[in-house]
């Protein structure tokens, strides 16, 4: 069976797996049209961390599975998101103008803000699975891995791009995210949430909430500081819509 090209330009995209080249990855509006399998990715990429957690709890304790979980998503996607988080936590932090911000997200070195803001994230997300259930905390990783991948797209739609779209690497052009393209990128979250849902379906709507909540709260403050959206951008509101799913997983079952 024949992938679809632009499902192909999101696995390249978004983790280390090779894939045949496609024609669409030339395109200038790849990006926005790959956005409908992101969650399907995500699914993917939820899917290899649950089942580690699953092994992993039968050796050694539940923080150290977590961690292993945690640290599995992290390589299969070669640290993408995270790269976007600590960017933006160093920009947000660190710069007093627009044309300073962008400087520092160019920039390959790592503050003191991208240093915390990657240790917490990671530290909150590896808490949250350990504190949960045998089974709630893989179910929490499918489904939060398909939702916050979900995310950006929306980002994408309701602000502009900041950035010098000539200065970069690959081919891109501003362009929405199509109404069809949602609605099934949608289709594939609701089913990612099912095997949360048997477990606790309060868990699932707690967990959207907050998840939203962060991800409308750093898409405002991008528009304040920016004028708009980045990349890094992007990969920030991935990690803050996660790490809120899960901590809103958790607290509903407590």
């Amino acid at each position: 069976m024949r992938l679809p090209d632009s499902l192909l330009d999101a696995i390249r995209f978004l983790t280390i797996v090779r894939v045949r080249d496609t024609a669409s990855a030339t395109a200038p509006d790849w990006l926005a049209r790959a956005m409908k399998y992101f969650p399907v990715v995500g699914l993917g990429i939820g899917l290899v961390s649950a089942l580690i957690l699953l092994i992993a709890n039968e050796f050694v304790s539940p923080v150290i599975a977590a961690l292993l979980a945690i640290s599995a998503s992290i390589i299969l996607t070669s640290a993408l998101h995270e790269d976007g988080l600590a960017d933006t936590a160093d920009a947000f932090g660190g710069g007093w103008t627009i044309e300073k911000r962008m400087a520092i997200m160019k920039d390959s070195r790592i503050g003191s803000y991208g240093a915390l803001a990657l240790g917490l994230g990671v530290a909150l997300r590896v808490a949250a699975i350990s504190d949960m259930p045998m089974w709630a905390g893989p179910a929490a990783l499918i489904a939060t891995h398909a939702a916050a991948r979900a995310a950006p797209a929306f980002v994408m739609n309701r602000l502009r791009y900041a950035g010098n779209t000539a200065a970069m690497k690959v081919s891109y052009a501003e362009a929405p995210v199509r109404s069809g393209e949602l609605r099934f990128a949608l289709v594939v979250v609701l089913l990612a949430m099912l095997p949360l849902a048997l477990i606790s379906l309060s868990a699932v709507l707690v967990g959207l909430l907050c998840g939203a909540a962060l991800a409308f709260v750093l898409t405002r403050w991008s528009r304040h500081m920016l004028g708009g959206y980045t990349g890094d951008v992007l990969g920030a509101v991935e990690q803050v819509f996660e790490i809120g799913f899960l901590l809103g997983v958790v607290a509903a079952m407590r």
